[in-house]
């Protein structure tokens, strides 16, 4: 029974492999046909001069949004003229990139570092499981030459860095910040803000988002540093892997985008010219000068996933214009390029150079998971109690035997004295009755907040004075997953 379910997942994984190189060898010979497709066009062209300033298969394919009242032709110029550049292919990027690419950009840039991973696949819609392992820059570009084979891709495989970043940013018109961590925010908008780039930029996070377009008009809008001047404490940035997202809340962002860019190139804010793209425009009409826009940010609310769900809803928030002593774009900045290029550290700004864990506990009171479940599995008085601090939604997907979920954020809590100075306090659910000598260990997913819950408990006086050992499972579930049990599911 057991070899039959390892054959059947094995040919389960093989077909879907094969059904991705087939659907791969679909989207090339589709782009090998519409290129010889045009190639016959142009040779037309060429014998009779044309009469329209779209080729017949633009007609065909843009048409619809062409129609659409003040969009129109000039519109399409636009785009087909613009360059636009998306950093990030994961959530954000995916559905941007789809709709910006069906909408005939001219060119579309990707930059991203990453590899797709199994667990981005329920909303990375670019993505395929037969594309796992790929560098997401190249498979969201596979996946867009099977949409929309008759545009330019170019795909910047590595991270946006303050060394690369003016460089990259240069080539284009219009930039989205699809990315997920204060540093690559802060980086995108000086950058946009040095080479006079509009700069569309959203976030998600499990049943929300937000999109703000900064820096429009060039020069005139609020850039993010005007409305973020500090960026969030480092304990309060909390990622997908630890808070979870819904795949359509960051599809609705990611898409909303997309509109947001092609808005600002079809009126002409961020359209492409000689001047921006370095090249002559092909019979595309000059842009309108650009008109003020009201600054605000758009708040998304997926509702509830409890028993009681809500409707989904939408919010703007008018947002402080640009700030005259902004560092970035206020009247005495003192960013420059050579200076973003040398001197920005945007990991020491954000406050994220330093594990803040390193040495809250100390060697002896770590134990590795093959010495907790040898330590488990003895015949000892009393047992060792395990505190699992992760999530209440983590802990119920999977949790090791015996543990006791107290999530890392009753750890937190803080009571007024007497005094009226405010001092830590037991966090709620915490067991009251442990046996007095039971040695009590913390896990978590990767070792990190289990040092700090740790750390917590013995300033209660939990450890009694050195008495009883209070530690935490070094390296966390994961860590348990690598070397004890391959079948825990870890999240």
């Amino acid at each position: 029974m057991e070899m039959d379910t390892h054959r059947i997942a094995r040919l389960t994984e093989e077909i879907a492999q094969r059904e991705s190189e087939l659907a791969d060898l679909k989207a090339q010979l589709a782009a090998s046909l519409e290129t010889a497709a045009r190639g016959g066009e142009q040779a037309r062209a060429g014998e009779e001069e044309s009469k329209w300033p779209l080729a017949e298969h633009e007609y065909g394919r843009y048409g619809r949004q062409m129609i659409v009242p003040a969009f129109g032709l000039d519109a399409q110029l636009r785009l087909r003229n613009a360059k636009v550049l998306l950093v990030g292919a994961g959530g954000l990027g995916c559905p941007a990139a789809a709709y910006l690419a069906g909408a005939g950009v001219g060119t579309l840039g990707l930059v991203d570092g990453d590899e797709v991973e199994v667990s981005n696949l329920h909303r990375q819609v670019a993505h395929s499981t037969g594309r796992v392992g790929m560098k997401k820059v190249e498979s969201a570009i596979t996946f867009l030459r099977g949409l929309n084979p008759t545009i330019t891709y170019k795909a910047h495989v590595g991270h946006l860095t303050s060394s690369n970043a003016q460089d990259i940013v240069s080539q284009y018109d219009v930039v989205l910040d699809c990315t997920d961590h204060p540093t690559s925010r802060y980086l995108i908008s000086d950058t946009c803000v040095l080479l006079g780039k509009p700069l569309v930029s959203a976030s998600a996070f499990q049943t929300s988002g937000q999109l703000i377009v900064l820096n429009t008009p060039p020069g005139k809008g609020p850039c993010y540093r005007c409305v973020f001047p500090q960026p969030p404490p480092p304990d309060s940035v909390i990622g997908c892997g630890e808070g979870g997202i819904v795949g359509p809340v960051v599809g609705v962002m990611g898409v909303l985008q997309a509109l947001e860019a092609l808005k600002l190139i079809a009126r002409g804010d961020g359209a492409a010219s000689a001047t921006a793209s370095g090249e002559e425009p092909c019979s595309s009409p000059p842009p309108p000068p650009p008109r003020p826009r009201e600054q605000t940010m758009l708040l998304f609310s997926g509702g509830s996933m409890a028993d009681a769900p809500s409707p989904p809803s939408f919010r703007s928030v008018r947002m402080r214009g640009k700030r005259s002593g902004c560092f970035a774009c206020g009247d005495k900045t003192v960013l420059t390029p050579d200076y973003l290029r040398s001197s920005m550290d945007y990991v020491q700004f954000c406050g994220v150079a330093t594990n803040p864990t390193t040495g809250l506990l100390r060697p002896e009171e770590r134990i590795s998971p093959d010495a907790y479940r040898r330590l488990a599995q003895e015949p000892s008085t009393p047992p060792p109690v395990l505190i699992d601090v992760r999530s209440k939604e983590h802990f119920g997907l999977a949790s090791l035997p015996g543990s006791i979920n107290v999530p890392i954020s009753r750890f937190m809590c803080h009571r007024r004295s007497g005094s009226g100075s405010e001092e830590p306090c037991w966090p709620e659910g915490f067991p009251a009755d442990l046996p007095a000598n039971a040695p009590v260990y913390l896990v978590c997913r990767e070792g990190n907040d289990s040092q700090i819950a740790a750390a917590k408990l013995k300033e209660l006086g939990l450890d009694r004075g050195g008495e009883r050992l209070v530690g935490d499972i070094a390296g966390g579930l994961r860590a348990w997953k690598r070397s004890v049990d391959g079948s825990l599911p870890f999240l």
